[in-house]
């Protein structure tokens, strides 16, 4: 047999929704800590956070978007968020992609977010 054959991967056990769940809540909590440092609220309430898979190896993928497309920050803050994600033990790994469609709006704000800004 070739040295440089194939690797053997062990397939990973699905994730329970009991592990899910708790994988879930800890994301939501590290997303909270990342701020966009224009607005005094946190990306996961100003609803910049489009999509979370977590994959059954612990893989974790974020679509999320800008308030505008040319936010000052928009080369750091995904670098934030994945540093903020991978605060979790059992997470893997984590990729951030910025997306654009649909653009943010303030619709997207959470009540807490839009109680925050004073926006009632």
């Amino acid at each position: 047999m070739d040295d440089g054959a194939s690797i053997e991967t062990t397939p990973s056990a699905p994730l329970s929704q009991a592990e899910l769940d708790k994988l879930t809540d800890q994301l939501v909590e590290k997303l909270k800590t990342v701020y966009d440092p224009e607005i005094p609220v946190d990306i996961y309430e100003l609803g910049l956070v489009y999509k979370v898979d977590v994959s059954d190896d612990r893989d974790v993928l974020i679509d999320m978007t800008l308030t505008a497309p040319g936010c000052p920050v928009a080369g750091e803050m995904p670098g934030w968020v994945e540093d903020a994600v991978r605060e979790i033990p059992e997470i893997r790994s984590c990729k951030v992609e910025l997306v654009f469609d649909p653009p943010w709006d303030p619709s997207r704000m959470s009540d807490e977010a839009k109680l925050q800004l004073n926006m009632f």
